[in-house]
Parts: C-alpha cells; structure tokens; sequence
C-alpha cells in the first residue's frame, strides 16, 4: 500500500472514531437537558464579592446562593439596593451558610422546604406556550426550573406582575436572562433568550411580554423558568395553572 493510501486510510479511521465518541457522548441524554446547577455562577471566592458593572444585588444573591435581605442587611444596602462598581460585598456564606443547610435537610420533593411558602396564593401563570421537555428536580446538580419547547421568536410573558432586577448574560449556561421579582420574596427567571424587550428596574404587569424565545446559551430553542422563594428553587408545575386555564385569582 503506498504512504498516500495509508494516509488515507489513516484519516478515514481517526474519523470514525471522532464520530463514535461524540454519538457516545451525547446518548442517553436529552438534547435539553441541563445541569444548570453545575455550571459556573461568575467570578467570586471566599467570601466576598465584588461588583462589575450590570450587577444587581438581586444577581448577586442568585449566583452566590444567598439572600437579598441577608446581603442588604450584612452590607448596610438600603432598599432600592443600589451598587457601585468596585464595591467589595461580603457574603453570609452562600450554600455553606447555615440557613442553606437547613433549608436543604428540610427539602422535600417538588418543593424545597418543609412547609410549602406561600406561592400557591400568588397569581401565577404561564410564562408562554409549549411541552414541558425537562421537569423540575430537587437532586443535586439537577433542573431547578422547567424547560419549555418552542420555536424562535415564539412571545415570553411575565408570570406575575413585578419589577425588572436584571437583564444580560453574565450567567454562563444560561444565555440571555432575565430575572423579575415578585414582592421581596419571589424571584422568576427566564433563560435562552433570543430578544428581551424589557430592562432593569422596569416594572411589568402579569402576562407582559417580556422576550422571546430562543437558543442562546445553549444547543436547542427552549426556555428554561425558574420560580424562587427567596434563595430556593421551587417546582414551578406546583404553582401554575392547569394547561388551558387562567390563574386562580
């Protein structure tokens, strides 16, 4: 065989097996599927944390694991929470602390605490239409929302009325992201935007549209929600409406 057939054959075989490994790799999972928990939550250590711009305190508290009230109180921040960039805050701990640890030995299924908070009596609706592709898991490292199949440019809606707390794509996994929050308590999430038509500290009303779907962040066109109880994800299915049905309030 002359040297330029081996070559030949050579490269066919490397090839093959290129392609073997990445069909192995990606079998046995859902080309949805996400371990949102696993991903990197921005650049901190120890306990600080210091502020780059588009940072909200709202983020903060979400990438860190800790809670607002916590990080206002522990930094003397006074409501409406504003930041400077460069400013050093500290952390109560994040998923180290305390409270977080008790909140985890407390989890249950579907809802993370021992005693449901008091989301069912809120007015929750769907953030927009389409088959729930990834469930909610309370495991570690698994789906702390749901994940919404569409297609692009289909219209994403708040799902109750709130205020803007941020907007960008800092969040590495997460794409284009937008966060609202409900009262001080409550705080939804919608990931993998393609467009977002809203910006921080705007207030929105209950089914406002907020964006539109898409794949950024990701390999799929869906989107991925998130209902928080201060810092604990719930399972979002166990506060909205039946399909086809208006909120209870």
């Amino acid at each position: 065989m002359s040297t330029g057939s081996k070559l030949a054959c050579w490269h066919r075989a490397v090839m093959c097996l290129a392609l073997c490994l990445l069909l192995t790799g990606c079998s046995g999972k859902s080309r949805f599927s996400r371990d949102y928990d696993k991903l990197p939550k921005g650049s901190y250590s120890g306990k600080s944390y210091t502020v780059k711009r588009g940072d909200t305190l709202y983020y903060i508290a979400w990438i860190t694991d800790n809670e607002v009230s916590d990080l206002a109180r522990i930094n003397k921040i006074p409501a409406p929470y504003n930041l400077d960039v460069g400013q050093k805050l500290r952390l109560s701990g994040g998923v180290t602390s305390k409270t977080a640890t008790n909140r985890r030995k407390n989890s249950t299924s579907g809802t993370l605490l021992a005693k449901s908070p008091p989301g069912a009596s809120r007015c929750w609706r769907w953030p927009t239409n389409g088959k729930v592709v990834q469930n909610y898991s309370s495991a570690d490292g698994g789906n702390k929302g749901i994940d919404i199949a569409g297609v692009r440019g289909q219209p994403i809606y708040t799902a109750a009325k709130g205020k803007v707390v941020y907007v960008g794509n800092q969040l590495c996994g997460y794409g284009n992201l937008i966060m609202i929050k409900h009262g001080e308590d409550f705080i939804t999430a919608y990931a993998h935007n393609d467009t977002t038509v809203v910006r921080n500290g705007q207030d929105v009303k209950a089914g406002q549209k907020i964006g539109t779907m898409g794949s950024s962040g990701t390999h799929s066109v869906f989107l991925h929600f998130q209902i928080r109880y201060r810092a604990t994800a719930l399972d979002p299915q166990s506060y909205l409406p039946a399909r086809g049905s208006p909120p209870s309030c």
